[in-house]
């Protein structure tokens, strides 16, 4: 008889710049998430109205390619998925409200800090259920 396999964490990660993109994707892979990548808030939306019940974390900088940036993007992400973990970060100072429950990181970070957040956010999602 097949075994189960236990289900994964599913993250977002939106980043324009591919080498922070990547290592963002890696440090997650590395914690059993599995990872869906993009470069717009523009590609990400569409990821979010198709799949956004079943992820778990989403991880935007502010500054992205296309006309929406990761500051409308958390909003569009909460809407879709109230109970979604949502960190935007950016270099510069956040000049706009983010949604409810949504934080904000300033750059840069370190990346034992993505991975305790992100299991941190996913134990929180998993409790609330």
């Amino acid at each position: 008889m097949e075994q189960a396999r236990p289900l994964r964490a599913r993250a977002l990660v939106v980043e324009d710049d591919p080498m922070q993109r990547q290592m963002i994707g890696l440090l997650l892979e590395e914690s059993d998430f599995d990872v869906i990548e993009c470069a717009s808030a523009e590609a990400a939306e569409v990821v979010l109205q198709r799949d956004g019940e079943d992820l778990d974390l989403m991880m935007t900088d502010v500054e992205l390619a296309g006309y929406k940036d990761g500051v409308e993007l958390a909003h569009i992400a909460k809407r879709c998925n109230p109970a979604l973990g949502v960190i935007v970060t950016s270099g510069k100072p956040l000049r706009r409200k983010l949604p409810d429950g949504a934080k904000f990181w300033s750059k840069p970070w370190a990346p034992l800090d993505v991975i305790r957040e992100a299991e941190r956010m996913v134990l929180a999602r998993v409790g609330g259920r």
